[in-house]
C-alpha cells in the first residue's frame, strides 16, 4: 500500500534539495538538510498541515539557518578538501543557464562569506524562490517588514560586490577549449590559450605545472580521452569550468580557468579521487 505523505514529500524533494543547496552552498549538507525534515514530517500529524509545501519550506529554512549559524559560531579549520564552492548549473533550462549562473548563483558564490545567516536566507529564499516574507520572517523570528529589510540589505551587498566581469565570455572560451581538447585541434588550442598560461594539476601523487600554450596544447590529451563519458560545466568559486564523468558517474577531473582578454591565462585541475570524492558532487 502506497504513503501518501511520503510521496506528497517526494514530490516535494527536489525543490526542498534546490532551497537547502542555495542556502547552504554544500550538496552533502542540503542532502542532510532535506533527510532532516523527513523525519520531522514523519513524526508529525500530517492532517494538521494546512500547506504541506510551505511547512517542509519553512522546516528546510530552519534547519537550514541553524546550519548557516552554527558555522558562523564555529568555523571549520580548512582541511585542503573543501577550499572552493562547485555550482553545477543543471537547475534550469538550457536557455537560462548563463543567465542563472551570471546574475544569481555566481553572485551567491562571490558573497557567500560576506553575508549572514539572516541575510542569506532572506535572499534566497525570497529572491530565488518567491517565498513571501511573512513566511521568511516567522522562520527568523522576525516581523515581515524586518525580513524585507534584512533581504533588502542582502540584495545591496550582492549588486556592490565586484563580481568577475564577462562571465559569459569567459565560458565561451572554455567552451571552445574543451572542444578543441575532444577533437584534438592543436591550433585551436593555440587560439584560446594564453602564450604564457599556466597549467597546474593536482594528483594523487602530488602538484603537477606545465607553463606555456605549446606545453599545455601538447599535453591536452590529460584532459580527457577515452574514460570520459560526460562533460558537465560547472562554477568553481565563480570562476567557469568542467567536471569530467566516467559512464558510471564516477568523477574523472575538475577543472576550472581564468580567462582575460579573451585567452586562457591559467587552467588548475583536480585530479585526485579522494578529493573529488570528499566534494560530494552530483553528477
Amino acid at each position: 500500500m502506497s504513503d501518501p505523505v511520503a510521496e506528497a514529500f517526494e514530490a516535494q524533494r527536489d525543490r526542498l534539495r534546490a532551497v537547502a543547496y542555495r542556502v547552504l552552498g554544500s550538496h552533502a549538507d542540503a542532502e542532510d538538510a532535506v533527510q532532516e525534515a523527513w523525519l520531522r514530517l514523519a513524526r508529525q500529524n500530517s492532517t494538521t498541515i494546512g500547506n504541506l509545501a510551505g511547512w517542509l519550506t519553512t522546516v528546510v529554512g530552519r534547519i537550514s539557518l541553524d546550519v548557516l549559524r552554527s558555522r558562523r559560531a564555529h568555523p571549520e579549520t580548512p582541511d585542503g578538501l573543501s577550499e572552493f564552492v562547485v555550482t553545477v548549473d543543471d537547475t534550469a533550462p538550457p536557455d537560462e543557464q548563463v543567465e542563472l549562473a551570471d546574475s544569481v548563483g555566481l553572485a551567491l558564490l562571490v558573497v557567500l562569506d560576506s553575508l549572514g545567516p539572516d541575510e542569506r536566507l532572506a535572499f534566497v529564499l525570497h529572491d530565488l524562490f518567491a517565498v513571501p516574507f511573512a513566511e521568511i520572517g516567522r522562520i527568523l523570528g522576525k516581523s515581515a517588514d524586518a525580513t524585507k529589510m534584512i533581504a533588502s540589505r542582502a540584495r545591496r551587498k550582492v549588486r556592490a560586490t565586484d563580481r568577475p566581469t564577462a562571465v559569459r565570455g569567459h565560458r565561451e572560451v572554455v567552451h571552445a577549449f574543451r572542444a578543441a581538447v575532444v577533437d584534438g585541434d592543436f591550433e585551436a588550442l593555440l587560439r584560446v590559450l594564453h602564450p604564457d598560461v599556466e597549467l597546474t594539476v593536482d594528483t594523487p601523487g602530488g602538484v603537477v605545472v606545465t607553463l606555456g600554450a605549446t606545453a599545455v596544447a601538447t599535453g591536452a590529451r590529460s584532459f580527457g580521452g577515452a574514460t570520459v563519458a560526460r562533460y558537465q560545466a560547472v562554477l568553481v568559486d565563480g570562476r567557469p569550468g568542467y567536471l569530467a564523468w566516467r559512464a558510471d558517474g564516477t568523477p574523472i577531473s575538475l577543472a576550472s580557468f581564468t580567462v582575460a582578454d579573451g585567452r586562457i591565462t591559467a587552467i588548475a585541475i583536480l585530479a585526485d579521487p579522494a578529493r573529488l570524492a570528499a566534494l560530494s558532487l552530483i553528477p
